[in-house]
């Protein structure tokens, strides 16, 4: 015969264990909330855009190109204060492309900003920028090359940015990367499918979307704009570099840890590569899979994007499928 306290006491238990357990799915539903990549508003017509060099300088009479092209889709455009600045490769000193890197960043009225240029010179102003206003007001930063330093800073903050064409290559870029990017921007489906790889590694894998410029991935490694890699989709590319160096580069990412927690590779284009006279024996694709091969993902080789003329838009910080067969590789932005 039960007693009456011994019930009481299995019903209290009962209780407690199911509140402990709505607070445990509660505090799991909240933590992932947190580490959701935040999207800025996408682009409507009417709204503004703002053109700036945090880099290398850039010319105001070489703009209209790009006014023209922005004004065609709706869009307004604010030409910042380092447009037309020059000390020697910059565009005017640290303190004037921060400054102008700060004015658009800090105005609600601005919706995205667009980098003229790359180079070299970001790394020298993103620890003079204050983003307090920006995630206050968040909005799309565009950009590649050695734009790679802010959107691999603006991804440790937990905000996607945008990996495309910029208004020192439109004039090249194909059509299928300006409108790539067009639909980064207001955000309308993006995906692509290309053709097979004879190095592809078959397989699929979905997972966060980071990378770039595979010299600016090995340089900011070890400081607070260092991507984290774990279960992430990496994509890489890189320009004008000694063979060895991308093999350099693709060890130090393998012994940081990055390459063996990832869920996939996509491999961008890796154009104008060097060699000693003495050859270093490989390719610079031919370095990337024997630096991976070892881990079971799927890779993707020769993808569109990067430094040349069919540099398809990619959205970081995005959740990405990607899935590669022996007919076509796609990767679709969820």
């Amino acid at each position: 015969m039960f007693k009456i306290s011994t019930v009481i006491q299995q019903i209290s238990f009962m209780r407690n264990t199911l509140f402990l357990l709505f607070i445990i799915s509660l505090l799991s539903i909240t933590m992932q909330a947190q580490t959701s990549m935040i999207t800025p508003p996408y682009l409507q017509k009417g709204d503004t855009v703002a053109i700036l060099a945090t880099a290398r300088k850039h010319i105001v009479k070489s703009m209209q190109p790009t006014i023209d092209l922005l004004e065609s889709w709706g869009l307004t455009v604010v030409i910042g204060k380092s447009i037309g600045l020059e000390e020697n490769q910059l565009a005017g000193n640290d303190e004037q492309r921060a400054a102008d890197l700060q004015e658009q960043l800090d105005n609600p009225n601005i919706k995205a900003i667009w980098c003229a240029r790359g180079g070299y010179g970001t790394v020298r102003v993103v620890d003079l920028v204050d983003f307090t206003q920006f995630k206050k007001s968040p909005k799309w930063l565009v950009g590649f090359s050695d734009v790679t330093v802010l959107h691999n800073h603006l991804n440790t903050m937990g905000y996607k940015s945008i990996h495309g064409i910029m208004p020192i290559s439109l004039a090249k870029a194909s059509k299928e990367a300006i409108e790539s990017l067009r639909l980064s921007l207001f955000g309308q489906p993006l995906q692509y499918a290309i053709d097979p790889h004879p190095m592809n590694r078959l397989g699929k894998a979905s997972g966060e979307l980071v990378g770039g410029n595979l010299s600016i991935l090995y340089s900011l490694l070890g400081s607070p704009s260092a991507i984290d890699c774990k279960d992430k989709i990496l994509y890489i590319e890189d320009l004008d570099e000694y063979l060895y160096h991308i093999d350099r580069m693709m060890m130090n990412l393998k012994r940081n840890g990055c390459l063996e927690s990832l869920k996939g590779i996509i491999v961008g284009s890796m154009t104008d590569m060097k060699d000693n006279d003495i050859p270093w024996g490989k390719n610079a694709l031919e370095i990337v899979q024997d630096v991976t091969k070892q881990y079971n993902i799927p890779v993707i080789f020769n993808f569109p994007a990067g430094h040349i003329h069919d540099n398809r838009a990619l959205i970081l910080g995005n959740n990405v499928t990607i899935e590669v067969t022996e007919n076509c590789s796609t990767v679709v932005f969820e």
